[in-house]
């Protein structure tokens, strides 16, 4: 099979699945807020939604352009990648979000992908961001978008969501 070929299918898969998921977060975000939650890290957030479609774009016009076969392992990688992501969001359940929401009275997540993980999700999102451009031959997506996720996580997003989970931390371990 052609990269040519698999482009289009997998830029229509995940943008069913990134709306299906948007459509899941904004009902979980409206359940928190009733709930009292507190945002944080809002400043940041409209950079995941230049990121990720950004990405998802030049997925698709790189690997039409590139004319090579599907890298199979590439593509399986990214298949794998799928059961944890549905993991991340079934334990977190309620509290899963794309925005860093805290609803008070809430305790940290420790179970599931959890237990292995700290940030089970982020793990999901990185190999996501490479084997996905690299199963269509879209390497230089692949590196350009790899490079910008890990600095927004490393720089911004993981440690605004360390801050924020410290609020569910017990009053006397925050003294």
């Amino acid at each position: 099979m052609k990269a040519r070929t698999l482009a289009p299918l997998l830029l229509a898969f995940l943008g069913v699945q990134r709306l299906l998921e948007l459509r899941l977060a904004r009902a979980n975000e409206r359940w928190a807020r009733e709930h009292g939650a507190v945002e944080y890290g809002q400043e940041h957030y409209p950079l995941f939604f230049v990121l990720h479609p950004a990405w998802m774009v030049c997925t698709f016009l790189e690997g039409r352009a590139s004319g090579r076969r599907v890298n199979w392992p590439a593509l399986a990688l990214f298949v794998l990648a799928q059961p944890l992501r549905y993991w991340v969001i079934r334990t977190l359940g309620r509290f899963w979000n794309t925005r860093i929401l805290i609803v008070p009275g809430g305790q940290r997540v420790t179970g599931g992908p959890f237990r292995v993980l700290k940030h089970p999700n982020y793990a999901v999102v990185v190999l996501e961001l490479l084997s996905a451009p690299l199963a269509v031959g879209a390497w230089r997506t692949a590196i350009v978008f790899s490079l910008l996720n890990a600095g927004l996580l490393r720089l911004i997003r993981i440690p605004a969501e360390e801050r924020a989970l410290a609020q569910y931390a017990a009053p006397a371990e925050r003294t």
